[in-house]
């Protein structure tokens, strides 16, 4: 007994440290957070992979320029290697294609460009063989002039005169009719355009081509209701609303004020105070959440419920993140599952110090209304390639961040291999309005084109694979950037290290532990500007991603993280860096960093290790003991 009390003491004085740790605010703390409470994980979507794609952009099946349907399943598999667990699929209504697909004239087809209701139920079909879901994209704000609601509209026909914006034209000193107010779009003219068959001017806040729904009409909001309904009763996993943030205008329609009074009057000089995020936009919102819940009543499988993403462009503010965070829900109404965080596309760049990722990172957490709707954003069809804009080697970073933070992670296609933008793009070749509304020297300013180039397979041909070689009839519909003879997905994979086995890694841990997707989260802006997250949870492994966000080398004390930490191995290393994934970091407290470094470690700690010597030496003593009392019955 004497033995057993003093392994007993050994192992509370051994333990002591790490008691001291769990109750002490290391200096460099800013948050922890449990991810997710409960004796389960919650719904199927808190750490899944979402793999965002423009099908027109992803694989042409038969030549002739456009990416399609029959593509996709072409190469599913390429999903299937990467191990993602969902894909958002961009536009597939019918369209006249004049925004890139979001000018829809049918919300209930598919356009012929993509091919048939045949190949897309034939991608539910595969996808849910091997346990991807699929997400559709919807942009409700509006349809393409030639969608039947509003041709009716023009003749004038009684149920549909309300369906879109229209307002009568203000008469100026000049005596001519002029535009309702001073509203303008985002592709850079009025948002006012009078139609040859119509006295009044219709609304438009992107294109001319694309007039703006009228969500003050009980018959729009029940059109939109049945849109939904169709798309989950045809087997969608969920479905994401973009651009939700312009459903509604103002009632009065008012005139938008300047900001810069001096300055001209331009999209980005007015105050959206009148057309962007009034409050009766949430509650539309709101209203959709209602339809998603008659699919997920109680008793309905975790696994078959259906999930609301909402996708909003936020403007960076404080003011900003709480407008995103309301698409979660107000008071007792339900919102989105997910409100896209943009945080690391809007509020980052590679110029950005540590302090600046703590803060962005720890101002979502801190503010998110419930644990759940944690998510991060790498890329999306309206920003700049991550590589771009962030440099190929702390792009990997980005990544590495990414997949360790709690929550879903959305990955836009080809950043898994380190794809670019393609700023080769002429202004005879460019097809997206924001930047074809301009001039032949400023477009690409503007233009998103860049970032929606066809996806680089492999060197096989000029269109990098993305059509196939025996019978190509036209040009891609985006020139493909001409880096493609190097940055390929054929090249990627053959390599020993690369983005695409990075990414491979990273989405296989994060699906994995138990520590990212349960686990306490901190982050530290350490001394030498590197930006550490450290995930830790009770009885599982301990993480520490670390980023050198210099581009010189440094060194790091990982002691500073975890103070009661020995040993660290190297579980994911940037490709370009010096470290390698199995290796034994011994002496923590001065780890070099490379350029732009970034690297994942498991933490180690020797007093834990002693801890479960005595674990096992306690188990052994009573174990004696019960066979000594067997032997003394005998």
């Amino acid at each position: 007994m004497a033995l057993l009390a003093t392994v007993i003491l050994l192992g509370i004085t051994l333990q002591l440290p790490c008691w001291a740790q769990e109750n002490q605010r290391p200096l460099a703390y800013y948050r922890q957070e449990q991810t997710n409470g409960g004796g389960d994980f919650g719904e199927w979507w808190e750490s899944s992979v979402f793999y965002q794609l423009i099908p027109r952009s992803f694989r042409d099946s038969d030549g002739d320029g456009n990416g399609d349907l029959a593509g996709l399943l072409e190469r599913f598999d390429h999903l299937l290697e990467l191990g993602v667990t969902g894909i958002c699929l961009g536009p597939v209504f019918r369209s006249p294609k004049r925004d890139s697909g979001y000018d829809v004239s049918n919300f209930r087809e598919i356009d012929p460009t993509y091919g048939t209701m045949d190949h897309f139920e034939e991608i539910l079909r595969r996808a849910k063989m091997a346990g991807i879901r699929v997400v559709l994209d919807l942009v409700p704000n509006h349809t393409s002039e030639q969608h039947e609601w509003f041709q009716k509209s023009l003749r004038k026909e009684v149920d549909y005169r309300d369906y879109y914006v229209r307002r009568e034209g203000s008469a100026a000193e000049d005596e001519l009719d002029h535009p309702p107010n001073n509203w303008l779009s985002q592709y850079h003219t009025t948002a006012w355009t009078r139609n040859n068959r119509d006295s009044q001017y219709y609304l438009h806040q992107f294109g001319a081509m694309e007039p703006d729904l009228n969500y003050r009409s009980a018959k729009v909001q029940q059109e939109m209701e049945d849109v939904i309904r169709f798309w989950l009763d045809k087997g969608v996993d969920g479905i994401r609303f973009e651009r939700v943030n312009h459903l509604l205008e103002d009632v009065q329609f008012r005139n938008e004020p300047l900001i810069d009074l001096e300055g001209p009057s331009q999209y980005d000089n007015l105050d959206h105070i009148h057309t962007r995020d009034l409050p009766e936009n949430y509650a539309i919102a709101f209203d959709w959440r209602a339809v998603f819940n008659a699919y997920n009543q109680e008793g309905v499988d975790r696994t078959a419920r259906k999930l609301m993403i909402t996708s909003a462009h936020s403007d960076g503010t404080t003011q900003g993140l709480e407008r995103t965070l309301k698409w979660f829900g107000i008071a007792n109404r339900n919102g989105a599952h997910i409100a896209q965080n943009f945080g690391l596309l809007e509020r980052l760049t590679n110029g950005s110090r540590a302090e600046d990722f703590q803060r962005v990172i720890g101002e979502w957490l801190g503010a998110m209304p419930t644990p759940g709707g944690a998510n991060w954003m790498l890329g999306s069809h309206d920003h700049r390639r991550l590589a771009s804009r962030f440099g190929r080697e702390l792009a990997a970073g980005m990544a590495m961040l990414a997949f360790t933070l709690p929550g879903t992670v959305f990955l836009y296609y080809g950043d898994e291999i380190g794809m670019e933008d393609n700023e080769e793009i002429s202004w005879k070749q460019s097809q997206d309005p924001l930047g074809c509304n301009t001039n032949a020297s400023t477009f690409l300013r503007y233009s998103r084109d860049p970032a929606r180039t066809p996806f680089q397979w492999d060197s096989s041909n000029e269109w990098a694979g993305f059509a196939p070689s025996h019978a190509p009839n036209k040009l891609p519909w985006l020139p493909v950037n001409s880096n493609y003879p190097t940055c390929n997905l054929a090249n990627e994979r053959t390599s020993n290290r690369s983005l695409f086995h990075l990414y491979r890694d990273l989405i296989l841990l994060h699906q994995q532990s138990l520590t990212l997707r349960r686990g306490t989260y901190q982050s530290f802006a350490l001394p030498n500007n590197v930006f550490a997250v450290l995930r830790s949870l009770a009885g599982d492994k301990a993480y520490a991603t670390v980023l050198n966000v210099n581009p010189n080398t440094v060194t790091l004390d990982l002691n500073r993280m975890h103070r009661q930490a020995t040993e660290a191995s190297v579980v994911l290393a940037s490709p370009e860096g010096d470290h390698e994934p199995g290796e034994i970091i011994e002496d923590i407290s001065s780890v070099t960093l490379g350029r732009y470094e970034s690297i994942i470690f498991e933490l180690k700690s020797g007093t834990m290790a002693g801890l479960q010597a005595v674990k096992v030496l306690i188990a052994a003593i009573f174990g004696l003991g019960r066979l000594y009392n067997l032997c003394q019955s005998l």
